[in-house]
């Protein structure tokens, strides 16, 4: 037997269940890049959740600074609940996104986490804007 099969794939039915629930939580980024260039940002807010020299280093264009270690009740009292909080840190290896999307969460805030960081972002070619890619760091 194959070690690719050696657990059958799910029903169809579960599939659609497990991956759809998935997109909920994730988007990618030549979705998210798609959007913003057709200006398609009703909705949602792009956050950065590292720390300041790191969005001062290189972010997203048009995303905003939230560090996952500042978040507070009161930090994000200015902030819609209306819109989706997509978050966004290093890289993969970096879990300040996933902090960041947890604590906004667990303060009642609709959330999604950017897949691969802002490593994917650049690696695909994306805009970004701050003083430098070069050397970007978790710094979270």
């Amino acid at each position: 037997m194959t070690r690719t099969l050696a657990f059958p794939a799910a029903a169809p039915a579960a599939a659609v269940a497990y991956f759809g629930a998935e997109l909920g939580f994730e988007v990618d980024p030549d979705d998210l890049s798609r959007d913003l260039q057709a200006g398609h940002t009703d909705g949602y807010v792009v956050v950065e959740t590292r720390a300041p020299e790191a969005f001062a280093h290189a972010r997203i264009p048009g995303a905003i600074n939230l560090p996952y270690r500042d978040m507070t009740a009161e930090s994000t009292k200015h902030l819609d609940r209306d819109l989706v909080y997509v978050c966004y840190c290093e890289s993969a290896q970096c879990n300040a996104a996933t902090k960041g999307a947890l604590k906004l969460a667990q303060l009642g805030f609709k959330v999604k986490r950017l897949s691969g960081g802002i490593t994917s972002w650049i690696a695909a070619g994306y805009p970004v804007e701050g003083t430098t890619t070069a050397g970007i760091r978790c710094a979270c």
